[in-house]
This record gives C-alpha cells, structure tokens and sequence, in this order.
C-alpha cells in the first residue's frame, strides 16, 4: 500500500513537471471564463492527477527509486522525530498560529482576496490568481483526504498506536502543507516576475509546513509528501489553466490612453499615394 501510494505521489509530480500548455483555443469560437469552467476544470484536474501514475515512463525510475528509498526511510523514523519535538511543548500554540494560513479557510480568503480586487480594479492577473488558487486549493482538499482515507496513518497525539498506518488516523499527508503549498504556486507562478511576491509565497507555505509538524500534527514524511504533492498540483493547474493577459497592456483590460495624438506619415506603393495617420485614443 505504501508503494502504491508513493507511485501515486510521483506521477502527480512527474504529471505536473511534462505536461504541456493546453492547445489554443480558435479564434473562431469564444474562450469560456474561467468562471463558467471552474468546476469542469476541477474535474479535469482530479482525472489528470488519479491517472498521473499510468503516464510514467522508465525513465522516471531515477525519481521513483532514490525518492522511496528516501520516503521509506522517513516513515521508518518518523515516531523517534515525532516523540522527540513532542518534549518541547513552548511552541505549540504559535505553530498552531502559524498553521492557520494552510487551513481552509486560509487559504479560501486568500484566493476570494485576490479575486474580489481583481475584479474591482479590473486587474486580469489578479483575478485569474483567485480563480486559479481556489481551483487549487479545492485539488488539494480532494487529494489530501482521499489519501488519509486510504492510509489511515495515526497522528503523533496518539499512543500506543501513533505513526502506524491503516489505523484509522488522518496524519498523512498533510492537508495544511499540501493546500498552502498548492495556493503559494499559483501565486508564485503568476507573478513570477516579482521576486518579493514569490519570497513570501513561499515562505509562508514554508512556515506552515513547519509548524504542522513543531505543531505536534504531523510527522515529518506527512509534511514533506504534502508539501510536493502542493506544489505539483499547484503547478499543473497553473500551467493547464493560464490564460495571457491582453497584449494592450499586460495586467488591465482595454486600450491606453493617451493624451496627444499619434501622427504617421502614410504610403501606398501600389496607388502610388501618400496621407498622414492619425490615431487618438482618449
């Protein structure tokens, strides 16, 4: 069953690293909202993400196998880690501070955030990173709780049966890791020209999936398996699912505006005929 479940974890990675932007829509046909696709789009995603496994290829292999030597190596420490940061009670009330942003309704404001002011100020990129980081963040609740059905894995709280898997927990993965990493890509990737942006992206997913695990929440291999497994599915959602903003001007709808006139000097050779230009967009 671990193996299975590693297997799955890889292709969604492998998935989201290979796959190609969709094909371009004619010109001829109008292009759907991301609005009016949302929930076809998650359909989409969780198909893509589930058959990940069967699209991989030998040449995975020199992922899959140092990556399970090293998957099997963190589940085998994992209660030795947990039972040694569980003595250092102090910092559980900030990590749980800290875990907020992963939570649901963390990332859920920070996904209506972006598109609430996307849409007010009529900022496209904006507005596709709400869209984009809600699609997301809802992959990531599907994934994440499909798993922890399906491992059952006892969270570090327990006792005699803590870190043992199909026993009913919900430790793996981490929901929190996997939701805040999932948002902080779209983010990331979406202002990817801003190096500030993605710093604190980043850096907040970071701290989540820290303070999951000094939180006394997860185990370490929880975390990490959550972590990349956000990242992936942010990732593929971004890349399938971007759209590029208007060439008029990168970020808002409609043309520029401008204070003078643009004058041109016009020539026709073949009505051997000349003109002047005149555009003026006010």
């Amino acid at each position: 069953m671990h193996v299975l479940i590693f297997v799955l974890l890889i292709g969604v990675a492998v998935q989201a690293q290979t796959s190609p932007a969709p094909s371009p829509t004619p010109r001829s046909s109008p292009t759907p909202s991301l609005e009016s696709q949302f929930f076809k789009n998650i359909l989409r995603d969780q198909k893509a993400i589930w058959t990940a496994p069967l699209h991989l290829e030998r040449s995975d292999a020199k992922w899959i196998v140092p990556g399970a030597i090293g998957f099997g190596a963190l589940i085998t420490t994992d209660r030795i880690t947990g039972d040694e940061i569980a003595e250092f009670d102090r910092g559980i009330p900030a990590s749980r501070i800290i875990s907020y942003p992963g939570s649901i309704c963390g990332v859920g404001v920070v996904a209506a955030t972006f598109y609430v002011v996307g849409r007010k100020t009529k900022n496209t990129r904006a507005r596709e990173t709400g869209i984009l980081s809600a699609q997301a963040a809802i992959d990531s609740l599907i994934v994440s709780n499909a798993l922890k059905v399906a491992s059952q894995r006892a969270r570090p709280e327990a006792e005699r049966e803590r870190s043992e898997f199909f026993d009913g927990g919900t430790s793996f993965p981490s929901g929190h890791s996997m939701q805040a990493w999932s948002v902080a890509t779209v983010i990331a990737n979406e202002y990817h020209d801003n190096r500030k942006v993605q710093i604190a992206a980043y850096g907040i997913a970071s701290a989540v999936s820290v303070a999951r695990f000094t939180g006394g929440k997860h185990y370490i291999s929880d975390v990490l398996v959550g972590s990349v497994l956000g990242f992936a599915i942010g990732r593929y959602v971004y890349h399938t699912h971007h759209r590029e903003p208007p060439e008029s001007s990168g970020e808002d709808d409609g043309p520029k505006v401008s204070k003078w006139p643009a004058i041109s000097p016009q020539y026709n050779r073949g009505a051997r005929a000349f003109g002047i230009g005149l555009r003026w967009s006010f």
